[in-house]
């Protein structure tokens, strides 16, 4: 690795418990670093939690989560969309109504760590 300029202090613990080539090595993947980026953007809109937390109740059609959150149906979409992306969500077509529930994933997210 390129030598970079680093405290002596840090570079002394780097040294002595693994230095900064296997501390990089230790990093998770892209593609985990991708998922994770994902659920935490899913999470940051209060209108998308409020949609899981809806969800986490009972699988619901969008004209019902449309009537709860009051937006229009392209913002809606939007938001569902995000949520499926970070796999918080599923959608499941039934006749011509696509059922929403919450996944897994998206219940754990909903769960306080304490609990």
């Amino acid at each position: 690795m390129k030598s970079i300029d680093i405290p002596e202090r840090v570079q002394g613990i780097l040294d002595s418990v693994i230095g900064v080539d296997e501390l990089c090595e230790r990093l998770p993947s892209l593609t985990h670093i991708s998922q994770m980026s994902s659920i935490h953007h899913a999470l940051s809109d209060p209108i998308r939690l409020k949609i899981l937390y809806l969800l986490a109740i009972q699988p619901l059609c969008v004209c019902v989560i449309k009537e709860c959150v009051k937006i229009a149906d392209s913002k809606l979409s939007y938001h569902l969309t995000v949520l499926k992306k970070g796999n918080l969500i599923e959608g499941d077509q039934q006749g011509t109504w696509i059922i929403y529930r919450i996944t897994d994933l998206g219940e754990q997210m909903l769960t306080p760590e304490h609990e």
